[in-house]
């Protein structure tokens, strides 16, 4: 009877092998994420640049933010093959650019709405 959830012990992750990051991993990340949060915020609240170069920052540490989060906290470099999360991200940004993208441009030169 003590046997029956032998399956379930501390050792069992759920048929997960092994993708768990170290502390220093987890510290490394965290303090990247800091940085990489207070940089554009600096540059907002100083107004050290114009609006186009502030816009600029603000895309790039949020692209290098969103990279931390994938490589410290969701181990997409951990993954074991096949790379079924990492292809089914790239698809899903894809999909979403696309969009992004559309409907930009359809905003821009939309000849009814001028």
């Amino acid at each position: 009877m003590a046997n029956h959830n032998a399956h379930t012990e501390h050792g069992d992750h759920g048929g997960h092998e092994g993708g768990h990051g170290s502390m220093k991993s987890y510290v490394i990340g965290f303090l990247l994420s800091i940085v990489l949060t207070i940089i554009p915020l600096v540059a907002v609240m100083n107004d050290m640049f114009s609006k186009q170069v502030t816009t600029v920052i603000i895309l790039i540490m949020a692209i290098l933010q969103f990279a931390v989060q994938l490589l410290f906290f969701m181990h997409i470099r951990d993954e074991k093959k096949p790379r079924y999360n990492l292809i089914s991200l790239i698809f899903g940004l894809v999909i979403m650019l696309t969009i992004v993208a559309g409907s930009i441009w359809i905003m821009t030169y939309n000849a009814v709405a001028t």
